[in-house]
């Protein structure tokens, strides 16, 4: 008898988890930067969500 538990599935495969998290240090990055530079914080955390989609999209395609 099998029993179909899922509670002890990860929610992320590590690929997900690998991308996700260097997506948000770069992100992460990009906004201290932004706004260590003199930016108002609107613009620090525009500019970290960019960051943070682009470094998903370039990590994606890169870790296969």
């Amino acid at each position: 008898m099998t029993r179909n538990d899922t509670s002890q599935e990860p929610l992320l495969s590590l690929r997900s988890a690998v991308v996700f998290l260097i997506s948000l240090q770069a992100a992460a990055a990009a906004g201290f930067l932004t706004y260590a530079s003199g930016n108002p914080l609107a613009t620090a955390a525009l500019a970290s969500g960019a960051a943070f989609g682009a470094t998903v999209a370039f990590a994606r395609s890169a870790i296969g």
